[in-house]
């Protein structure tokens, strides 16, 4: 996000200086400096942190509601300050950072639960030891104080991980569904804090572009980018269980014929 877009950002939003500062962490003056055009060159962490409140993406103070659960600055937060939001405000808290999760579409909910129901399924009938789960899930990716977070679809094969309160560790196979609002932070936050956790195989399914990046991380040739005629292999299964994204358009061909 360019500055120039902050810029813009901040007067839709209707954020005064002390607000973002507030929000975001970064000194008042810095602000000022930066959005009125004097710093020409911010750092990186700065950037970084005022794109987080005045980012496209859900950026964690835009609900009144969320508001009041926080007050400490971003890269602070930890397990305790998540675990007293409310269920019904949908947070992740990644490396400190608490991100707002906006209700996800029709799209985003028939390919996560048809994926799921699919390996589920191919999991019972071999009768598998690997879970696979589906979100609201919290996972302690980290097994640390400072992350927890919700993805769609999981698969988890060593069942110490999974815990009443949670799953405590890396699970084995991530499926994100990509949206605009969480778009960049599934490709590029989440995407290396899975691969720096453990995390063997990860999946982001763009039901837009109608696409799925496939990252294996234990092979070298990641991403591999295939369209919604594929038939992919879940490695983490063996390649034995194999989705075909033909059938998941099926599934959800009536939205795409709807916006015609």
């Amino acid at each position: 996000m360019t500055v120039k877009e902050m810029r813009e950002r901040k007067r839709e939003l209707g954020f005064t200086y002390a607000q973002i500062a507030e929000m975001s962490g970064v000194p008042l003056g810095t602000v000022q400096k930066v959005l009125g055009g004097v710093t020409l060159t911010p750092r990186y962490e700065t950037i970084m942190a005022l794109e987080q409140v005045l980012g496209e993406s859900e950026g964690m103070v835009l609900r009144e509601p969320l508001k009041n659960y926080l007050k400490k600055k971003q890269g602070e937060y930890n397990l305790e300050d998540y675990n007293v939001i409310p269920d019904d405000i949908r947070v992740e808290l990644i490396d400190g950072v608490i991100y707002n999760m906006t209700a996800p579409t029709s799209a985003h909910q028939l390919i996560a639960g048809f994926i799921h129901g699919k390996m589920l399924s191919h999991v019972l009938e071999k009768k598998g030891s690997c879970m696979p789960m589906i979100s609201p899930l919290d996972v302690q990716i980290d097994c640390d104080d400072k992350t927890m977070v919700q993805p769609d679809v999981i698969i988890v094969c060593d069942r110490d991980k999974i815990i009443n309160r949670c799953v405590y560790g890396a699970p084995d196979f991530v499926a994100e569904i990509l949206s605009k609002t969480s778009r960049r932070r599934d490709s590029v936050i989440k995407l290396h804090k899975y691969m720096t956790a453990g995390v063997r195989e990860y999946w982001m399914i763009d039901p837009e572009q109608k696409k799925v990046i496939v990252y294996d991380f234990e092979m070298e040739d990641y991403p591999a980018i295939y369209g919604f005629d594929a038939v992919l292999p879940v490695r983490v299964l063996d390649g034995d269980c194999r989705l075909d994204f033909n059938e998941v358009y099926e599934h959800i061909r009536f939205l795409y014929e709807r916006k015609k």
